[in-house]
């Protein structure tokens, strides 16, 4: 299949394009490198250095290209600079989706996948594992902006016949991480304590996450290419403390440092865990890869 990655120079989708470029099918990847790096990107992949929100520019990627699936990662994830400049972070998640919503009609793509946020969209949920049922309760204008492109993409569905998958995921981490969004604490917990400096934990530390791995995530988009569309949760289903998890990365590592502790931030909720049991009943996925070993693997990329 012709695959049109957006984002593709990103930590999460760069691992998506090696999958797919080894299970034989044609991608083009388009990212403006605002966040993502040219070393990440397969060098069998189309690249074009564009923005989502340059119609223009993207326009001519789907007239090269012709691709069948679009599959969309790129996005503004930062949680913080939602809250300090929601128009910024509307103008990049919203507007860039529609212009790739616009031109996927035009051009007749067959399927569209989307990287949304369980724990943007029902953080603090009345039910752990949270079902994809739950009412949504975003808390940040990023989980906004997740949640209104489901809604548009079920719209588009309606309308105009075109399947979406839209994957909630929990905490993605693993080799090639940012230090950026509430995941990243992964990469900055091993970048600390390979660098021997004192890392910090806000609040109290005991915020609960859903740590997935970005193997299994890859295996979720892999998955989500056939079957049916809808919404699907990935993560493991259990949930880690953020003091946990920097023990966890502790031990792994052979060292025993202890972290500086500050003030919780605003728009942080105290709890995410995602049931993936529809995931597993209608796309065939499940978790596949315990924290302490992702966490070895993790390690082991930032050793190298």
């Amino acid at each position: 299949m012709r695959i049109l990655v957006t984002g593709g120079a990103g930590f999460i989708a760069s691992h998506i394009v090696d999958r797919y470029i080894a299970d034989g099918h044609t991608v083009s990847v388009v990212d403006n490198l605002s966040s993502g790096k040219k070393e990440r990107l397969n060098p069998s992949a189309h690249f074009y250095q564009v923005d989502i929100r340059d119609a223009d520019s993207l326009k001519s990627v789907f007239e090269q290209e012709k691709p069948e699936i679009v599959n969309h990662h790129a996005a503004q994830i930062d949680v913080r600079k939602s809250i300090a400049d929601p128009a910024f972070d509307a103008d990049v998640n919203l507007i860039g989706l529609l212009r790739l919503l616009e031109l996927s009609r035009e051009h007749n793509v067959t399927r569209f996948l989307f990287a949304s946020s369980g724990g943007a969209i029902y953080p603090d949920a009345d039910t752990f594992p949270t079902p994809e049922i739950h009412e949504p309760r975003p808390q940040s204008p990023y989980g906004v902006s997740k949640y209104a492109s489901e809604i548009y993409l079920a719209m588009v569905e309606r309308l105009e016949g075109l399947p979406f998958v839209a994957l909630r995921y929990g905490n993605v981490y693993g080799p090639r991480q940012d230090p950026h969004g509430e995941a990243g604490v992964v990469a900055i917990f091993i970048g600390k304590l390979l660098a021997h400096e004192t890392p910090t934990i806000f609040g109290d530390g005991e915020q609960m996450r859903d740590y997935v791995f970005v193997a299994d995530v890859v295996s979720a988009n892999v998955l989500s290419l056939n079957g049916p569309s809808g919404v699907f949760n990935i993560g493991t289903g259990e949930g880690t403390s953020v003091n946990a998890l920097f023990q966890n990365i502790n031990n792994v590592m052979g060292k025993n440092m202890k972290a500086i502790e500050a003030p919780g931030r605003v728009g942080e909720a105290k709890k995410s865990v995602l049931s993936w049991e529809k995931a597993k009943a209608e796309l065939g996925w499940s978790p596949q890869t315990p924290l302490i070993d992702g966490i070895r693997k993790t390690v082991e990329f930032f050793q190298l």
